[in-house]
Protein backbone atom coordinates (compact mmCIF):
# COMPACT_ATOMS: atom_id res chain seq x y z
CA UNK A 1 0.00 0.00 0.00
CA UNK A 2 1.44 3.44 -0.88
CA UNK A 3 1.92 6.24 1.66
CA UNK A 4 -1.68 8.30 1.21
CA UNK A 5 -0.49 11.23 -1.14
CA UNK A 6 -1.86 14.68 0.23
CA UNK A 7 -5.58 15.52 -2.00
CA UNK A 8 -8.14 18.32 -1.28
CA UNK A 9 -9.01 16.84 1.92
CA UNK A 10 -5.24 17.11 3.07
CA UNK A 11 -5.42 20.78 1.56
CA UNK A 12 -8.39 21.81 3.64
CA UNK A 13 -7.11 20.51 6.80
CA UNK A 14 -3.90 22.39 6.41
CA UNK A 15 -5.48 25.40 5.79
CA UNK A 16 -7.89 25.00 8.64
CA UNK A 17 -4.73 24.67 10.48
CA UNK A 18 -3.33 27.56 9.12
CA UNK A 19 -6.26 29.69 10.25
CA UNK A 20 -6.88 28.19 13.52
CA UNK A 21 -2.82 27.45 15.24
CA UNK A 22 -1.42 30.83 15.41
CA UNK A 23 -4.46 32.06 18.10
CA UNK A 24 -4.09 28.65 20.22
CA UNK A 25 -0.48 28.99 20.38
CA UNK A 26 -0.18 32.82 21.09
CA UNK A 27 -2.57 31.38 24.07
CA UNK A 28 -0.27 28.39 24.84
CA UNK A 29 3.35 28.11 23.61
CA UNK A 30 3.84 24.91 24.39
CA UNK A 31 0.73 23.35 22.75
CA UNK A 32 0.97 19.43 22.44
CA UNK A 33 0.27 18.38 19.45
CA UNK A 34 -1.42 14.87 17.62
CA UNK A 35 -1.68 13.66 14.06
CA UNK A 36 -4.06 9.94 13.94
CA UNK A 37 -3.16 9.26 10.80
CA UNK A 38 -0.22 11.32 9.92
CA UNK A 39 0.15 9.66 6.56
CA UNK A 40 2.73 11.99 4.34
CA UNK A 41 3.38 14.30 7.30
CA UNK A 42 1.99 17.33 5.54
CA UNK A 43 0.05 18.11 8.96
CA UNK A 44 3.31 17.53 10.77
CA UNK A 45 4.95 20.12 8.92
CA UNK A 46 2.09 22.24 8.58
CA UNK A 47 2.19 22.33 12.57
CA UNK A 48 5.85 22.82 13.02
CA UNK A 49 5.89 25.94 9.98
CA UNK A 50 3.28 27.47 12.25
CA UNK A 51 5.49 27.39 15.16
CA UNK A 52 4.41 23.96 17.37
CA UNK A 53 7.47 23.14 19.08
CA UNK A 54 8.86 19.68 17.07
CA UNK A 55 9.24 17.81 20.52
CA UNK A 56 5.37 18.69 21.35
CA UNK A 57 4.23 17.03 17.87
CA UNK A 58 3.57 13.49 18.10
CA UNK A 59 1.83 11.02 15.16
CA UNK A 60 1.18 7.59 14.42
CA UNK A 61 0.00 5.33 11.46
CA UNK A 62 -1.67 2.25 10.80
CA UNK A 63 0.59 2.01 7.67
CA UNK A 64 4.01 1.05 8.86
CA UNK A 65 5.62 2.97 5.41
CA UNK A 66 4.13 6.16 6.81
CA UNK A 67 5.53 6.17 10.04
CA UNK A 68 8.84 5.50 8.96
CA UNK A 69 8.32 8.46 6.63
CA UNK A 70 7.20 10.39 8.91
CA UNK A 71 10.33 9.93 10.93
CA UNK A 72 12.71 10.42 8.21
CA UNK A 73 10.88 13.64 8.02
CA UNK A 74 12.14 14.00 11.06
CA UNK A 75 8.88 13.70 13.51
CA UNK A 76 7.99 11.73 16.18
CA UNK A 77 5.46 8.66 14.91
CA UNK A 78 5.23 5.57 16.02
CA UNK A 79 2.91 2.62 14.72
CA UNK A 80 -0.30 2.27 16.03
CA UNK A 81 -3.88 2.05 15.46
CA UNK A 82 -5.58 4.67 16.31
CA UNK A 83 -5.23 5.34 19.79
CA UNK A 84 -3.68 1.76 20.68
CA UNK A 85 -0.13 2.92 21.23
CA UNK A 86 -0.36 7.03 22.24
CA UNK A 87 -0.32 7.95 26.06
CA UNK A 88 -0.72 11.26 27.40
CA UNK A 89 -2.74 14.10 26.95
CA UNK A 90 -2.78 16.58 24.03
CA UNK A 91 -3.54 20.38 23.39
CA UNK A 92 -4.58 19.74 19.63
CA UNK A 93 -5.42 16.45 18.18
CA UNK A 94 -6.24 15.67 14.06
CA UNK A 95 -7.70 13.29 12.23
CA UNK A 96 -8.07 13.19 8.71
CA UNK A 97 -10.01 9.97 8.66
CA UNK A 98 -10.78 6.83 6.16
CA UNK A 99 -14.00 8.38 5.31
CA UNK A 100 -15.77 6.18 2.16
CA UNK A 101 -18.37 4.31 2.60
CA UNK A 102 -17.27 0.87 1.74
CA UNK A 103 -17.37 -0.31 -2.16
CA UNK A 104 -16.48 -3.92 -3.61
CA UNK A 105 -15.34 -2.35 -6.72
CA UNK A 106 -12.55 -0.33 -4.49
CA UNK A 107 -9.24 -2.31 -5.02
CA UNK A 108 -7.77 -3.94 -1.28
CA UNK A 109 -4.99 -1.95 -1.33
CA UNK A 110 -6.22 1.25 -1.08
CA UNK A 111 -9.03 0.82 1.51
CA UNK A 112 -7.40 1.15 3.93
CA UNK A 113 -6.69 4.65 3.56
CA UNK A 114 -9.70 5.76 1.96
CA UNK A 115 -12.95 2.94 4.07
CA UNK A 116 -14.56 3.99 6.87
CA UNK A 117 -16.27 1.10 7.27
CA UNK A 118 -19.55 0.01 5.85
CA UNK A 119 -21.38 3.21 6.49
CA UNK A 120 -18.32 5.26 5.85
CA UNK A 121 -18.16 6.52 9.79
CA UNK A 122 -17.56 3.27 11.64
CA UNK A 123 -13.57 4.53 12.14
CA UNK A 124 -14.82 8.09 13.17
CA UNK A 125 -16.85 6.60 15.82
CA UNK A 126 -14.02 4.37 17.20
CA UNK A 127 -12.00 7.36 16.96
CA UNK A 128 -14.22 9.71 18.82
CA UNK A 129 -14.95 7.05 21.63
CA UNK A 130 -11.46 6.76 22.26
CA UNK A 131 -10.47 10.35 21.74
CA UNK A 132 -12.07 11.95 24.96
CA UNK A 133 -8.95 9.90 26.93
CA UNK A 134 -6.63 11.81 25.44
CA UNK A 135 -7.84 15.31 24.57
CA UNK A 136 -6.59 17.93 27.35
CA UNK A 137 -10.30 19.58 28.80
CA UNK A 138 -9.68 22.49 27.07
CA UNK A 139 -8.25 20.94 24.27
CA UNK A 140 -9.53 20.85 20.51
CA UNK A 141 -9.82 17.96 18.08
CA UNK A 142 -9.89 18.98 14.08
CA UNK A 143 -11.64 15.90 12.05
CA UNK A 144 -12.83 15.66 8.34
CA UNK A 145 -15.64 14.30 7.73
CA UNK A 146 -17.48 13.36 3.67
CA UNK A 147 -21.23 13.94 2.47
CA UNK A 148 -20.71 10.56 1.60
CA UNK A 149 -20.55 8.90 4.85
CA UNK A 150 -23.46 8.68 7.29
CA UNK A 151 -23.13 11.58 9.30
CA UNK A 152 -22.06 11.51 13.20
CA UNK A 153 -24.09 12.96 15.99
CA UNK A 154 -21.37 14.47 18.48
CA UNK A 155 -23.34 15.81 21.13
CA UNK A 156 -24.51 12.28 21.88
CA UNK A 157 -20.73 11.34 22.23
CA UNK A 158 -19.82 13.94 24.29
CA UNK A 159 -18.55 16.31 21.86
CA UNK A 160 -19.68 19.96 21.21
CA UNK A 161 -19.00 20.84 17.77
CA UNK A 162 -18.51 23.95 15.32
CA UNK A 163 -17.73 23.27 11.68
CA UNK A 164 -15.04 25.54 10.27
CA UNK A 165 -14.48 24.74 6.99
CA UNK A 166 -16.01 22.79 3.96
CA UNK A 167 -15.19 22.22 0.85
CA UNK A 168 -17.39 21.40 -2.08
CA UNK A 169 -16.38 18.61 -4.60
CA UNK A 170 -17.80 17.76 -7.26
CA UNK A 171 -19.05 14.62 -6.05
CA UNK A 172 -19.12 15.25 -2.37
CA UNK A 173 -19.00 18.36 0.60
CA UNK A 174 -15.71 17.49 3.07
CA UNK A 175 -15.99 19.66 6.35
CA UNK A 176 -13.95 19.99 9.44
CA UNK A 177 -15.39 20.07 12.78
CA UNK A 178 -14.03 21.88 16.01
CA UNK A 179 -14.82 19.23 18.58
CA UNK A 180 -14.29 19.92 22.31
CA UNK A 181 -14.86 17.84 25.18
CA UNK A 182 -18.88 18.86 26.43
Amino acid sequence: MPIYEPAEDSYLMSRILKEQVPSLLHQNPNLKFLEIGAGSGIHLETAFNLGIKKENIFSCDIDKKSVSHCNLLGFNCIHSDLFENIEGKFDIIIFNPPYLPDDVREPKSSKTATTGGKKGNEIVLKFLEQAKNYLKIDGKIFLITSSLAENVNFNSLGYKEKEIGCEKLFFERLCIWELGII
